[in-house]
């Protein structure tokens, strides 16, 4: 074999290689959030993994601390990417809701600071759903490629 095939061969082999090893990604396609502990380990799952986060759709209430727990190099937005915060709250044992404004704030904290900027731009976390998507939020996060 003539040296210009064996390294044809090689940069294929080196090629394939790299691709297999291509980044993962979580993609978020829609989640309405619920319970803040499960998210919380997903996140710093995928942290540790160093995988990518793709938003691609919505990603409501505990869904959003994807933002606090993973690099926000890692995390990128599509068109469809929707971002809705409220204050934080809990359940009482007869099903009744309960402002925790504690851990609302603890939450605020922790997001970081163009999301908090934008998030006290508009009143801050209370019982109402703030939305960010758009432009406002490619502002904030790089679109996916």
């Amino acid at each position: 074999m003539s040296r210009a095939v064996i390294k044809a061969a090689l940069i294929a082999a080196a090629l394939l290689a790299a691709s297999s090893f291509a980044r993962a990604e979580v993609r978020i396609l829609a989640s309405p959030g619920g319970q803040v502990e499960p998210f919380i380990e997903l996140f710093a799952r995928v942290r540790e993994t160093g995988e990518r986060v793709v938003i691609d759709g919505p990603c409501l209430s505990a869904c959003t601390l994807v933002l606090s727990v993973v690099p926000n190099d890692r995390i990128c937005v599509t068109r469809r990417a929707v971002l809705g915060f409220h204050a934080a709250r809990s359940v009482d044992q007869r099903g009744r809701f309960y402002a925790e404004p504690e851990a609302s704030e603890a939450v605020l904290e922790a997001y970081p600071a163009p999301v908090r900027g934008w998030i006290r731009s508009r009143g801050g976390l209370t019982s109402r759903l703030l939305l960010l998507r758009g432009r406002e939020l490619a502002a904030i996060y790089p679109r996916c490629r």
